[in-house]
């Protein structure tokens, strides 16, 4: 499995160089919809509360829905931008791991 990521990473990246690849995962015992993708090439100057928009209006949330995003267990600054997180927070294999919840605290 790690192979297939790993080449997965490749064929993201060799096009797109100004772009960090992205998995986001819903935390366990979460109430919102499944996402319709999971991978995603996120544009380094993406700010984390663009992204944020951006799986939003994926997960087709109504105003009034709370949802939080997570990397390495903890809710980053809306002002961040992605390729900073990812240079900070990547895994071994090369993509930056986002968790999705409707809970302000992770793993609830």
């Amino acid at each position: 499995k790690t192979l297939q990521i790993l080449e997965d990473y490749s064929l993201q990246t060799s096009d797109h160089t100004y772009r960090v690849p992205v998995i986001v995962e819903k935390s366990t015992k979460v109430r919102v919809p499944d996402l319709d993708e999971r991978k995603y090439l996120a544009p380094s100057d993406l700010t984390v509360g663009q992204f944020y928009f951006l799986i939003w209006k994926r997960i087709h949330l109504r105003p009034e829905d709370a949802l939080f995003l997570f990397v390495n267990n903890t809710i980053r600054p809306t002002s961040a931008v992605m390729g900073q997180l990812y240079e900070d927070n990547h895994e071994g294999d090369y993509f930056l791991y986002v968790a999705c919840s409707d809970e302000s605290v992770y793993g609830k």
